[in-house]
Formats: structure tokens, C-alpha cells, sequence
């Protein structure tokens, strides 16, 4: 389950709009909206893309995408 507060932090410290992620990774922005958000889930390769965007360490990524604690 993705972290959500964490991830809207990276995003800000990134300085990437959502619409330029969205596009990055080849879907709708309403589409990431629901992914940040926990309703549907993000695939493996968008993991990896958005660690690349948001340059993000393993570590950052980990606590971000795997967290067991979730944010809704």
C-alpha cells in the first residue's frame, strides 16, 4: 500500500507537476490521482519510473510504495 503523505511530499520536493508524472508514466491524471490515493494500485514499472522522477533512493522508495502502514 502506498504512503501517501510521503509521496506528496516527494512529489513536492521533486517539483514535477502531476500532469507531467501522469504523462511519464503513459496514464490519464485522473488515473494517477487514484493510484496516489490508494484506490487502485501502482504496477511494478510505474514504481520504477516514479523513482527515477522523483529521484528517489531504494530506501525512499521502499518506505514509499511498500509501506504496511498505508495513508488514505
Amino acid at each position: 500500500m502506498t504512503d501517501t503523505t510521503e509521496l506528496k511530499v516527494a512529489i513536492l520536493r521533486a517539483g514535477v507537476s502531476h500532469d507531467t508524472i501522469a504523462y511519464k508514466l503513459g496514464i490519464a491524471r485522473e488515473t494517477l490521482w487514484k493510484k496516489i490515493n490508494n484506490i487502485t494500485e501502482f504496477k511494478a514499472r510505474e514504481i520504477m519510473l516514479l523513482q527515477d522522477i522523483l529521484h528517489l533512493s531504494t530506501e525512499e522508495r521502499d518506505s514509499i510504495f511498500f509501506s504496511q502502514k498505508g495513508d488514505k
